[in-house]
């Protein structure tokens, strides 16, 4: 079993720890921080490990930082190496902790995410989008291209849409398998989620997921079919004969081709 400062890689828990400091620091380097001199921006790191990334954002006066680590082996070893943070470093799981308990206000989420939570970590992002200003993150490179993407793209997906409906995203960099310990199958990539200006979507929040995931998840179909049981709810039914412009025009697309924007678009058209 692969080891970094005698710390075990568990694959249980998605474990590849990034071995190349350079990387590290440009990782830490895409936070945005506070541009007048004295203030600290709160900083959450997932999945902290050997501390390749802690180390750089203890160095800095400008970061105030809480990790949350499942994993005993490492928290002992973030213990032994970096003392000054035994006031924070407890065994908490990111999923499961409310995270209005560590930090009061807004706060940046940093990490290299375990890649078989990455999709939950980011809902769980979303449920705090209000207090969560950006994210900066290394996950599967195709994951995050994905994240990036915009309508028109075969990697444009569910949370897709969900994320850039309140986020700007930035595919900063690419990172190849050797600089990990064990080296993962794939490819990652480094991404910066930026808070827009969005204060509202203008529609129901709850309906406009359920519609964005209800189409992705039956991609090939157009918006028409794929949203029949959905309309059937909500007591509407559009037939190509009754459906009104622009209504028609979207419902003729597959989930790739609408924006945000259309989504959002559509779900008001639909309970209008």
């Amino acid at each position: 079993m692969a080891t970094q400062y005698g710390v075990k890689a568990k694959k249980g828990l998605g474990q590849h720890f990034l071995a190349d400091e350079s990387i590290a620091q440009r990782i830490v380097g895409g936070l945005i921080l506070p541009a007048e001199d004295g203030r600290q921006l709160q900083v959450l790191e997932i999945g902290p490990g050997t501390g390749v990334l802690t180390k750089y954002m203890l160095q800095n006066p400008q970061i105030k930082l809480e990790v949350c680590e499942i994993d005993t082996e490492s928290i002992e070893y973030l213990q032994k190496t970096y003392p000054q943070m035994l006031y924070s470093l407890q065994q908490r799981d990111f999923l499961q902790v409310p995270l209005e308990k560590i930090f009061s206000g807004e706060f940046a989420v940093i990490g290299n995410f375990p890649y078989n939570i990455s999709s939950q970590i980011f809902f769980k992002v979303l449920d705090y989008k209000e207090t969560i200003p950006q994210v900066v993150c290394m996950l599967q490179k195709e994951v995050a291209e994905r994240l990036a993407s915009g309508p028109g793209n075969k990697s444009y997906g569910i949370l897709s849409v969900l994320l850039q409906a309140w986020y700007n995203i930035e595919y900063l960099f690419t990172v190849p398998e050797h600089v990990f310990v064990p080296p993962p199958k794939v490819k990652s990539g480094v991404i910066r989620l930026v808070r827009n200006s969005r204060t509202s979507l203008g529609c129901d929040e709850a309906l406009f997921k359920k519609v964005v995931k209800t189409c992705f998840n039956q991609r090939r179909k157009t918006i028409r079919n794929s949203i029949k049981p959905i309309l059937a709810e909500l007591g509407r039914n559009f037939t190509p004969d009754n459906t009104p412009e622009p209504l028609a025009a979207l419902m003729e697309l597959r989930p790739e081709q609408l924006s945000v924007e259309q989504f959002v678009e559509l779900v008001q058209l639909v309970t209008a």
